[in-house]
């Protein structure tokens, strides 16, 4: 299952993290993140061990989605040893997103 990552617990769970990261920023309220949903759903539960997949909901974490310049939703960032490497904006199909997060395990 994705993570709930937080404006409280982001540096811990994506900053100093050892493995590769995919965090989903999303919103109640916006259909096509409600499409993207469960595919990181499923992402996570591929790659647990391998790599960290979490969940930005925006509205109750502004600090992340401001640090970040999240500006349109759903933004996929991907992130390795703190920095951003990656990113994927609006829906896309599986394959997309889990070929990013791949690249990164390489």
């Amino acid at each position: 299952m994705a993570l709930e990552i937080t404006d409280a617990n982001f540096e811990e769970l994506v900053l100093k993290s050892d493995k590769p990261v995919l965090v989903d920023f999303w919103a109640e309220w916006c259909g096509p993140c409600r499409m993207v949903g469960p595919v990181v759903e499923e992402i996570a539960k591929e790659y647990d061990g391998k790599a960290i997949v979490g969940k930005v909901n925006v509205d109750n974490n502004p600090q992340i989605s401001m640090q970040f310049g999240i500006r349109n939703i759903p933004a996929l960032l991907y992130f390795k040893d703190g920095q951003v490497v990656d990113k994927q904006v609006g829906a896309v199909p599986k394959s997309v997103l889990a070929e990013k997060l791949n690249k990164q395990l390489a």
